[in-house]
């Protein structure tokens, strides 16, 4: 008999969608919308429809696995914990517990996946990694500017009088923010979209600026010098809640926007449209995407973004708003109580961007075991070859995951893990609205796979640890004790299945801000004490003309790494393409002619770090000189195209520069 359950996406994105799901027979027979969310309002994409088929896709590991003689064979749970238990000791023993790297990132979200960090804390302590590969300068920037990331209720899309999304993809990677916009621009709201590429929603937008890669910072530094050369910035909120405005009008008073322009791709004439808006059609609304963060100057391009918006008089205002995270959510809950990080004994850390280069270079002590969990490292860190190079020094690689990935077939030991359905938990983002919905346990798994908590539970055993006897119930009881005074608590949020978190609608309303002054930092003490400029400065990218001639003489074209439209980074790219395929390279009609290409050409991308091969798809509205090829594909689908990639840090926030990448094309043949 069918029954239907109300639950959430996992997935590391930023709708977190809440579903319906109907089981028959201890099977999931559909995946649909829950009309009933606030937000999502039973509409779902396809990577969160094609769950099911990841669930019960045959090449699922289903045992624990050990590599012996470069064979994957079938082991027992006790042999597995029973071995990996002894070396963590051993280790331990000889070179202290930071000999053993904890790698992870978000691909499964739920709270119970975060009790990983509890283990290796109980544990004594670890190697671990920090920073983001998406959005770590730009949390940073923010940081610097407002004290903290967030963002505006998205409901008060409806009281903006300008949207203006500023590199965000909403079609593609928040579909539901599309839709709330669609309705406000149904309203009488005007849309403006800034992006290199003209995707889905520009294509919707009453203006379109296809600005140059990495330049967008210089851009808004233009904007804020029109608005205060005319006197139409906001000089009531900048004198009474701001710190350090001269030092930026010292800044942009340098600036030519006649050269600016050309240098950005945007004529004066639309530059000088957007300064009249961001002024004199307010409120104006601002979505930052997470891309044009991932370059060396991109902490800096956030906080010229940030100054653009609070000089104008947009903050803290409904209607408003610099939206790029909403922090607030997920520090909703009691970590503290959760993670324990007081039980380390040694602690040591390393980059997510630079892991590779980190573990190579380790000597006190170096790397010698690595568990990789939550993430497919071989697929998604920048610069592959350092990363498969460091992954072949570390001497026992433990992976816990569902599939054979291209990083799981490094490992030494994998552990087969459950997905959502197969296990209860509490879903919850951080980036788009503030809802939380309890995800119970549905279905059974298949083979032995083990839910996350039942593995670090089952581990500990064996290494006598304690810190892992609660129960599931006792867990989450904990994370919500901050919310009780809320009248939120477990039996609560079980039976209204959702709750939406008590975070203001309207951040920095009072206009008293989380920063050291108590006001918005046009200068910041905080990023000058941490050896950062003061203030937003004109930075240019890595790769840019600027800074390298030379290089940009030798790879001429940008090429942009996006999130894929149909797979959530690598998680689904093997279900939907088959062995041989090749990635499409996007290209713009200008690369096309100069280099001679038609659309289904085979071609070569590359640079000094590596190559990878594609089919041509010629683009409308692309920057003149960008080139575009989804992330996520594995070695078997023709490889990724983080051979590309360079895995330096960005300016701050211990980012990722992914999208500081020049390259040339060729065509094959």
């Amino acid at each position: 008999m069918e029954k239907q359950w109300k639950t959430a996406c996992p997935l590391n994105c930023f709708d977190v969608c809440g579903f319906i799901v109907t089981t028959e027979n201890n099977q999931v027979v559909r995946i649909e919308g829950d009309p009933d969310h606030p937000i999502t309002k039973g509409n779902i994409c396809g990577r969160g429809k094609m769950i099911k088929d990841r669930i019960y896709d045959k090449r699922r590991i289903l045992f624990p696995l050990k590599k012996v003689n470069g064979e994957f064979i079938r082991i027992s749970w006790e042999q597995a914990l029973n071995e990996i238990s002894e070396k963590m000791l051993q280790i331990k023993k000889e070179y202290g517990p930071t000999a053993i790297l904890h790698s992870y990132d978000y691909s499964s979200g739920g709270l119970l996946k975060e009790l990983d960090k509890r283990f290796f804390n109980y544990f004594g302590g670890m190697t671990e990694t920090v920073g983001s590969l998406c959005w770590g300068a730009g949390i940073q920037a923010q940081t610097y500017d407002f004290g903290n990331s967030l963002s505006h209720a998205i409901e008060d899309v409806f009281n903006a009088k300008t949207i203006v999304v500023w590199g965000r993809n909403v079609t593609s990677t928040n579909m539901h923010l599309y839709s709330f916009i669609q309705e406000a621009k149904s309203n009488g709201t005007s849309l403006i979209v800034i992006d290199p590429l003209k995707n889905g929603i520009a294509k919707k937008a009453d203006l379109h600026v296809p600005i140059r890669p990495g330049m967008d910072g210089m851009l808004a530094f233009t904007l804020s010098k029109i608005i205060i050369d005319n006197g139409w910035h906001d000089k009531e909120f900048i004198q009474q809640h701001t710190i350090g405005f001269e030092h930026f009008v010292k800044e942009i008073q340098t600036i030519d926007i006649e050269y600016i322009s050309k240098e950005i791709n945007v004529d004066i004439e639309m530059i000088q449209k957007l300064a009249y808006v961001y002024t004199q059609q307010k409120p104006v609304m601002t979505f930052l995407g997470l891309g044009m963060q991932r370059y060396a100057n991109g902490g800096n391009t956030i906080r010229a973004i940030d100054a653009l918006v609070a000089l104008s008089g947009n903050i803290g205002i409904s209607g408003g708003g610099v939206n790029y995270a909403n922090l607030a959510v997920g520090r909703s809950f009691n970590w503290a109580e959760l993670l324990e990080e007081e039980k380390r004994e040694a602690y040591r850390t390393f980059t997510r961007p630079t892991q590779a280069e980190e573990i190579l270079a380790a000597n006190d002590p170096p790397i010698k075991m690595m568990f990789i969990t939550r993430s497919n490292v071989v697929t998604q860190l920048p610069q592959t070859a350092r990363t498969m190079e460091a992954l072949n020094k570390v001497e026992i690689k433990v992976v816990i995951d569902m599939f054979m990935t291209d990083t799981a077939k490094m490992a030494d030991y994998i552990l087969p893990s459950t997905f959502v359905f197969e296990e209860e938990d509490i879903y919850y983002g951080s980036m788009f609205h503030r809802v939380m919905r309890y995800g119970p346990k549905l279905i059974d798994p298949p083979g032995e796979a083990w839910a996350d908590l039942k593995i670090w539970t089952e581990l500990a055993k064996k290494l006598r640890l304690e810190g892992f006897e609660k129960t599931i119930e006792e867990y989450f009881e904990i994370a919500l004790q901050s919310l009780n005074d809320y009248g939120i608590d477990l039996k609560t949020l079980k039976e209204k299945q959702q709750i939406e978190l008590p975070i203001p609608a309207i951040p920095w309303e009072s206009k008293v801000f989380a920063t050291p002054s108590g006001k918005f930092e046009f200068y910041s003490e905080q990023a000058e004490q941490e050896g950062l400029p003061a203030t937003a400065k004109i930075i240019y990218p890595n790769d840019s003309v600027q800074l390298q001639p030379k290089l940009k003489e030798k790879y001429p074209y940008h090429l942009l790494t996006i999130h894929p439209n149909r797979s959530l980074h690598s998680q689904h790219q093997f279900l939907l393409y088959k062995k041989g395929n090749k990635p499409f390279v996007m290209v713009s009609k200008e690369i096309a002619a100069n280099r001679h290409l038609k659309n289904g050409d085979p071609v070569s991308v590359y640079n000094d770090r590596g190559k990878i091969e594609g089919l041509v798809k010629i683009q409308e509205g692309y920057h003149r000189d960008t080139i575009m090829i989804e992330e996520g594909y594995w070695y078997e689908l023709g490889g990724h195209v983080n051979q590309l990639t360079s895995n330096g840090k960005s300016d701050m926030g211990n980012g990722s520069i992914l999208y500081d990448c020049a390259v040339m094309i060729e065509k094959i043949g």
